[in-house]
């Protein structure tokens, strides 16, 4: 533990980092701007490094200071969130990490029904496409998508989705979509997060290539469904994921379910001493559950 600066020395450095001004990280702070700048300078002399560039035209992060920032600002995140619910009282937290489209989609519908059921659990949901890093406290659990390729933590797949052809149904009629081949006719909406690929699909289900060009690419799978529900194209997505939309006939499959790509690409990860936190072990208790009678 004797590695670790000075915490004083660390909120100095985040607060200047954020707002890229010693005088408005004082000020935030409650402190002088010649006492920040020393407990900057602190900070630096531990580390060894320069963590930020200075000039007549103000302050920016140094490389290695872009670096710290993303690791120490988690870590800050965390203690004040762990401080915050100590202060009021909350002693089963959880904080649970996703991926945007499957928090918004999947998980966000169906949090009633888990607060129901354990109204004593302070659930905290973030997302984003980056992992949670649990060296940093940033989560208890993270629901992660793409190839399980992450060592050292426990890895349990939610469900098998079936990766279809997805359309409006004024868009299919409009088209008149019935057999594969007449894909490449109509615009194709390109999700290139996406671990299934247009060429993975009209490889197993046609003799014919994928175009390489595509009238939309998003990064996100829920800008892709919102897209072909606006009849701008056919997106190639998770039948499981676009559930909501088909509820609310905003989309349907093109083709027979038999005309998919099945896949397992959505994981929750934790580390295994957090699995026998009563809280953790609640909420993945739950999440399969769902994932059983929905996925």
């Amino acid at each position: 533990m004797a590695s670790i600066p000075p915490f004083v020395n660390l909120q100095a450095f985040e607060a200047v980092a954020r707002r890229r001004s010693f005088a408005l990280a004082a000020a935030e702070l409650h402190l002088t701007a010649s006492a920040i700048s020393h407990q900057v300078a602190r900070l630096e002399a531990h580390l060894g490094v320069r963590l930020f560039e200075r000039s007549a035209h103000g302050v920016r992060l140094s490389a290695a200071g872009e670096q710290y920032l993303t690791r120490v600002s988690g870590a800050l995140q965390a203690i004040g969130a762990a401080s915050d619910d100590l202060r009021q009282g909350v002693r089963n937290s959880l904080y649970v990490h996703s991926t945007p489209s499957f928090a918004s989609l999947w998980l966000l519908p169906r949090l009633a029904a888990f607060a129901q059921a354990y109204p004593d659990i302070s659930l905290n949901l973030s997302a984003a496409h980056t992992h949670s890093d649990f060296r940093l406290g940033q989560a208890d659990i993270d629901i992660r998508y793409g190839v399980p390729q992450w060592p050292d933590l426990v890895i349990e797949p939610l469900f098998e989705e079936k990766i279809v052809p997805l359309a409006s149904p004024a868009f299919i009629r409009q088209h008149r979509l019935k057999r594969p081949e007449q894909l490449l006719d109509v615009p194709l909406i390109q999700s290139n997060v996406s671990v299934v690929q247009w060429s993975d699909w009209f490889k197993a289900h046609t003799n014919q290539r994928a175009p390489e060009r595509f009238v939309l690419r998003f990064d996100r799978a829920m800008m892709s469904l919102d897209a072909a529900a606006l009849g701008l194209g056919v997106a190639l997505e998770s039948y499981t994921i676009a559930g909501r939309h088909m509820a609310e006939g905003k989309l349907k499959p093109i083709l027979s379910l038999d005309k998919a790509v099945p896949i397992k690409a959505h994981f929750v990860v934790y580390p295994a001493r957090h699995g026998k936190r009563a809280p953790v072990e609640a909420f993945l208790s739950w999440l399969h559950g769902e994932a059983a009678r929905n996925g």
